[in-house]
């Protein structure tokens, strides 16, 4: 399989390939000085600088069993990394032994953020005091978050659907998140404190980690053209959209074959006129 680093412009609306490799690598974060992208691959992360190209592999010290659930800081200067006992997961069990660590950009030696299990971190708040994120602590997947300072975790969602993908939005007024309780996985958007849930999309696509822009007017997201229930399975038939939040209006950037790995995580330039995406060829 080929993995495809691609750049895609809002303002040329043309899609740029940075970095090919045949291998399997995931879920680009751009960093906040414009420097490099931050990837996932075989359970370890890496930089890919993007002017040179470079790829560098960064020390997460003894957190070997990296999942795609990754991202940088408000200030730039420490990196959530989510975790499991195995990589790549022997079964569901390994799976959900995920937890969230934080450490600094350059690499070093984990800090256990969640020590419940499991957690798949997804959002950092914009004053960088919060986390959200995706774990399961009875019988099904809903959004928390937690203050890093006390570790007090807050139940956001609760109920026998999944609620996954949670990011906040420029402000931090609201989370973005996708969810699948009205029969079909959609967008929904909530005040911080789990309130005014809100469905924002409603169509025949599996709708999939809504990402709001720098700027606060819109959101990208992912969408599987053909139904896949409460899955999101790599290598299929996407789609990546764009949501106007004044005009309620949804615009079709561009399809490809993806999935899993290619918009989990926050992935928007400093400007928010490009995000970076993986596709994939088998």
């Amino acid at each position: 399989m080929k993995s495809i680093l691609e750049i895609y412009n809002l303002n040329t609306h043309q899609r740029e390939v940075i970095y090919t490799e045949n291998g399997h690598f995931e879920a680009p974060n751009w960093s906040r000085d414009d420097k490099y992208l931050l990837l996932n691959s075989d359970g370890k992360l890496f930089k890919l600088n993007l002017k040179t190209k470079a790829r560098t592999d960064l020390d997460t010290g003894f957190a070997k069993h990296l999942n795609n659930d990754h991202g940088i800081s408000p200030d730039g200067k420490q990196i959530v990394i989510s975790s499991a006992d195995a990589f790549p997961p022997k079964d569901k069990e390994q799976w959900l032994t995920s937890k969230i660590y934080r450490l600094p950009a350059s690499g070093g030696t984990p800090e256990l953020i969640t020590p419940k299990e499991p957690s798949f971190w997804h959002g950092w708040s914009p004053d960088g005091k919060t986390l959200v994120y995706t774990a399961k602590r009875d019988k099904s997947l809903d959004i928390y978050n937690i203050d890093i300072a006390s570790g007090q975790e807050t139940r956001l969602t609760a109920g026998e659907w999944l609620d996954d993908g949670p990011d906040y939005s420029h402000d931090g007024h609201y989370i973005y998140y996708n969810s699948i309780r009205s029969g079909s996985m959609e967008i929904w958007r909530m005040k911080v404190d789990g309130s005014e849930k809100t469905q924002l999309t409603q169509d025949v696509y599996s709708n999939w980690f809504p990402h709001p822009s720098p700027d606060g007017f819109s959101f990208v997201f992912l969408s599987y053209l053909k139904d896949q229930g409460d899955a999101h399975p790599p290598l299929k038939q996407v789609a990546l959209r764009l949501f106007d939040l004044e005009t309620q209006e949804i615009t079709t950037l561009c399809e490809f074959t993806g999935g899993q790995g290619s918009l989990n995580v926050p992935s928007w330039s400093p400007d928010g006129k490009r995000f970076a995406f993986v596709s994939y060829e088998k």
